[in-house]
């Protein structure tokens, strides 16, 4: 049996005045995933369980079968894993946006979703200028970077204080002034002091002044938060029995296959954002699946343009990704003698409110053994009416594989 599961991030919503009562899904032309509901079975999920802010770690780590009660170890965990950075038990990493701040108002989450290997020459300076024993930057990919803390370097270091500081996600503050959503509590300061550091480092830095003068947005602050410490989990291969490969263009979802063992494939010309290439991910991912039992391809567009809070971008991404990777690999999976493909988002995005939030999830399955309802599309409103739901998320994955 091979299995594909086909995340388009964010993807679900809210029915929208602006879309005639609909919702981005229910509008967008969708025939592949209205293929995988009506030749198989749809259902919802809850993917953050309660108590849990709504965000890809979590939904990802709860849709690939992961008990967030059980094995949350924060977002930056997975970030670093990804990029080689092996954390401590005395360790703890913070997301590092590199982001736009203009009159003290968040302009752009993403300063404008700059390129890496100028963030690169950023998150080295700061590093050079504001490293040291115990802080370190690190690279990432566009905007999104890490900062490790070793919390035995610390005068009164407290591995606990840092991982129980309050942080606000960047993309769920836009156009509001960021000091009363600066980390808080406990052990804050550290984080504050480092931010405030960065903002002459990064404005005066060749990289931004040659952007300013481009027309392009500076990346002129970093946003510090989600927080993560060294991960604690059983691999996907010994829960499932399965061997298995991750394609995202995200750190945090790849920082998170290979987490728990499961092989992380570059495909050239992935973003993360509007741009990426859908097909290429098909096809990786199909080949993949040549060696592997499993495969997990994750595509950030929809959310992204949720982020940006533009309706008609939603439905393009959404309108894309079933094209060309949904459409994809449902023509190519079929040359294995069996097969499934799960479509689902990790959590839904909000259109009204540019964040995430934590409503149940719609998904669609077919293949080998999955015995057909009587959904005919793929939205919201069908999944939600099937009767099918896990309100235990982490129960979806190995319902899909097993039923």
């Amino acid at each position: 049996m091979k299995y594909a599961v086909l995340v388009g991030d964010g993807m679900s919503d809210s029915a929208m005045d602006q879309l005639d009562g609909r919702t981005p899904l229910d509008v967008a032309n969708t025939p592949n995933m209205d293929l995988v509901a009506r030749e198989g079975k749809t259902g919802v999920a809850r993917t953050i369980p309660q108590g849990f802010a709504p965000g890809s770690y979590v939904g990802n780590l709860t849709l690939l079968g992961y008990d967030p009660t059980l094995y949350f170890s924060g977002r930056a965990s997975a970030e670093a894993a990804n990029i080689g950075v092996e954390l401590e038990d005395h360790d703890v990493a913070f997301r590092c946006n590199l982001v736009t701040i203009v009159d003290d108002v968040m302009e752009d989450f993403s300063a404008g979703h700059i390129g890496t290997e100028e963030a690169a020459e950023l998150i080295a300076g700061l590093d050079a200028s504001l490293g040291n024993s115990a802080i370190s930057f690190h690279a990432g990919t566009s905007y999104r970077h890490l900062l490790v803390i070793d919390t035995k370097e610390l005068p009164d270091g407290d591995v606990n204080r840092l991982k129980n500081i309050q942080c606000t996600p960047p993309h769920d503050i836009p156009g509001e002034r960021l000091w009363k959503h600066l980390p808080r509590g406990e052990g804050s300061s550290v984080l504050r002091d480092l931010m405030e550091q960065a903002v002459g480092l990064l404005s005066s830095h060749p990289v931004n002044i040659k952007r300013m003068a481009e027309g392009k947005k500076p990346a002129n602050w970093i946003w510090l938060w989600g927080q993560g410490w060294k991960p604690q989990m059983p691999s996907f291969a010994e829960i499932y029995g399965l061997s298995g490969a991750v394609i995202s263009a995200v750190d945090l979802v790849k920082g998170l296959g290979k987490c728990i063992g499961l092989e992380v494939i570059s495909v050239p010309g992935a973003t993360g954002y509007l741009d990426t290439n859908y097909q290429g991910k098909a096809e990786y991912g199909l080949r993949a699946l040549e060696e592997h039992d499993f495969v997990y391809i994750h595509v950030e567009a929809p959310d992204e343009a949720s982020h940006e809070g533009n309706p008609q971008l939603k439905i393009k991404a959404i309108e894309q990704f079933d094209e060309m990777v949904v459409g994809s690999v449902l023509r190519g999976i079929t040359k294995f003698d069996e097969w499934r493909v799960l479509v689902t988002p990790d959590h839904t995005t909000s259109l009204r409110t540019r964040t995430h939030t934590a409503d149940e999830v719609p998904f669609a399955m077919s293949g080998t053994g999955i015995v057909p309802d009587s959904s005919e599309r793929y939205n919201e409103l069908t999944a939600t009416s099937s009767g099918l739901a896990f309100l235990e998320g982490h129960e979806l994955m190995p319902h899909f594989i097993k039923v």
